[in-house]
């Protein structure tokens, strides 16, 4: 939600381990992968500590705060490592002395002048009956530019959040992702030289006079190295701004205490954790030197991926108000008549959606505003990201619940999906899901219609927006970023191409990472088995999903990958033996059929290759299969009964 397309990141974590796991709230455990990721978290220890002492003030009461801050971990299902975002501190630091406090009042006092203005406005015309959505949204935009950095990314936030705001203010407040005012060159060249510790002469060799792109928390420069030559990205961030924010949240706290009762009462969560969510995202924002760690993160992810370029970050070169990046050249996903004329925009756009699901469902990292500004079509067809201001991640716990959902879907498991729902967040523990089941039922029978051809993901989103308000549902900050992520690049791929479904490209990359992923064997059991019968057309299914999503795919890997996690798995191999051997006769009907539909047509199987490879491990797996189907074919036969002589 950053800038206009200048290389601006943000935070992040590697894919593999790459943050400590919560167990329980309060308690991690690390691999010796996050070793090195913890070791950065102490590096850059920052302001935001707590530290202890009895005779400063706090407006937030102890046990709340600690309350609140479990409430955020446990949501998130993962451990804070580098960033330790503590509301009581913020306070302490913000009324440590009579002058800080009266800066802080006066803060506030503009705060409250701004905002009461324009709510007095709209009760106004609540009491006239006037109809002045589009003039009234536009002056809220214009007020949050107004009051500074912290309301400009409040209000880029509410953008997102169907639970919190209208949709006609929505649309209005999207603005604010693309058209922030700049600070003035000077001090932005000023602040280069300060965290370089040299002149920018001494560093580039030229650099553009004003600025690319501006964003609420910083603008971007065009450069070229002297050492080297190459050309690169220079993002500074706005001066002033730390301090300004760590007010504005003091302020937004104290203003949820208030709001407390209605928060819970209609959106079934604390209005000091909906804050603390922003506030936490916002501070590891401003963590530049954080930011150059997860533009690291985000490279070697997508490392020896020969479609997707992500920008090298030079660490030397960068410091806490600035980082030095790679440019990037290519042509912008706004110039859709430019990107028809360069690449196969079908690949293309396959090769964009499969790696946002690569971020969301394999590295838990994803890139939270890839919107057209944000995405390049390079002349060899790559697919390149800047901007990663708004970046985010997915614990490991849910990212393995949202695959639940896709198989909860597929299957039409509709009291399933409700509960993968709660476990993501959208409801509190308490919620009873009965009521929302036939409504979840309803929008998905509605929005997929009779093929996924019909499905549109923006639909079904709109028709959950309603959903929101008839049922005590929070949508999540992470989650909402998903949302608006999927619903970015769907938007995308359909100025490409109008008929563009993203269930067609999405469906294929789930069904093959069930079919070859040892580590989805539970998620594959859900799919192929229902009422401890195996569901042969599900199999078939996905086969074909599989297929479809690539064009160069070769099924003798899927099948193989397939039968190794089948035959390793015993509770999955006793369940295929049983399904085989029903009422206690081969199904061979059910087997000719699954064959049957991958007949004609182009190879999809390499049968040499794939019995090669097979009987590789056929003396391993074959006494599995002969014990299982043993067990499964005697088990009828009576045990013999001896008599006594």
């Amino acid at each position: 939600m950053e800038g206009r397309g200048g290389c601006h990141y943000g935070r992040g974590r590697t894919a593999a381990g790459g943050r400590a796991r919560c167990r329980a709230v309060g308690s991690c455990h690390t691999s010796p992968s996050t070793t090195a990721l913890l070791r950065r978290g102490r590096e850059t220890s920052s302001s935001f500590s707590s530290s202890s002492s009895e005779n400063l003030r706090s407006w937030v009461p102890r046990s709340l705060a600690k309350r609140t801050q479990e409430n955020l971990f446990t949501e998130s299902g993962a451990c804070s490592v580098s960033v330790q975002y503590d509301p009581e501190e913020l306070v302490r630091r913000n009324v440590k002395n009579p002058l800080d406090a009266a800066k802080l009042a006066v803060r506030g006092f503009d705060i409250l002048f701004s905002l009461g203005k324009f709510f007095a406005c709209l009760k106004l015309d609540d009491l006239y009956g006037n109809e002045a959505v589009k003039s009234r949204a536009a002056e809220l935009r214009e007020t949050l530019t107004y009051l500074g950095p912290s309301f400009i990314k409040a209000g880029q936030v509410l953008a997102n959040r169907p639970d919190l705001i209208r949709a006609d203010y929505m649309e209005e407040l999207c603005v604010l992702q693309d058209d922030v005012p700049s600070f003035p060159d000077e001090e932005a060249f000023e602040i280069i030289e300060r965290n370089l510790g040299r002149t920018i002469g001494e560093t580039y060799s030229k650099i553009s006079k004003e600025p690319v792109a501006a964003a609420s928390l910083g603008q971007v420069y065009r450069a070229t190295l002297k050492s080297t030559g190459e050309e690169v990205a220079v993002k500074v961030q706005r001066p002033g701004v730390l301090p300004t924010i760590e007010k504005d949240l003091v302020l937004f706290r104290w203003l949820a205490g208030f709001l407390e009762d209605y928060s819970q009462r209609n959106l079934g969560c604390d209005a000091q954790l909906i804050v603390d969510e922003f506030g936490e995202k916002i501070l590891e924002e401003l963590d530049y030197n954080q930011e150059a760690r997860n533009i690291q993160d985000f490279f070697d992810n997508f490392k020896g991926d020969k479609f997707v370029k992500i920008p090298w970050v030079r660490r030397d070169l960068s410091g806490p108000e600035l980082i030095t990046m790679e440019w990037i050249d290519g042509t912008r996903c706004t110039d859709p008549e430019g990107i028809r004329r360069r690449v196969k925009v079908d690949e293309f756009i396959r090769v964009g959606v499969v790696s946002g699901l690569r971020q969301l469902l394999e590295f838990g990292l994803f890139h939270g505003d890839p919107h057209p500004g944000n995405i390049f079509a390079l002349d060899d067809g790559r697919i390149a990201y800047v901007d990663f201001g708004n970046v985010a991640e997915i614990s490991e716990k849910n990212k393995q619940v949202l695959i639940d959902a896709v198989v909860h879907a597929v299957n039409k498991d509709y009291v399933e999906m409700a509960g993968d729902f709660s476990r993501l967040g959208f409801l509190s523990e308490e919620t009873d899901i009965g009521p929302i089941v036939p409504a979840l039922e309803q929008i998905w029978t509605d929005s997929l219609g009779k093929s996924l051809s019909e499905f549109n993901f923006r639909n079904v989103t709109g028709k959950f927006n309603e959903l929101v308000y008839q049922y005590p549902i929070r949508i999540p900050e992470r989650f909402s970023l998903v949302i608006r992520t999927l619903l970015i690049q769907e938007g995308i791929c359909i100025t490409l191409e109008p008929e563009f479904r993203f269930l067609e490209v999405a469906y294929p990359y789930v069904a093959k990472r069930l079919l070859t992923d040892s580590g989805l064997r539970n998620r594959l059991t859900q799919v192929l088995f229902k009422d401890e019968e195996f569901q042969w057309e599900r199999l078939s299914n996905l086969l074909e999903l599989a297929q479809d999503g690539n064009l160069d795919l070769d099924l003798t890997d899927t099948i193989r990958g397939l039968l190794q996690v089948v035959a390793r798995d015993r509770s999955l191999r006793s369940q295929l033996v049983a399904a085989a051997t029903h009422d206690n006769s081969f199904q061979i009907e059910e087997i000719l059929k699954l064959l049957q539909k991958f007949q004609g047509g182009p190879q999809l199987v390499d049968s040499r290759k794939l019995v090669e490879e097979v009987v590789t491990d056929l003396p391993a797996l074959a006494a599995y299969f002969v014990q299982d189907l043993t067990s499964q074919i005697i088990s009828p036969v009576p045990n013999p009964v001896y008599r006594k002589k």
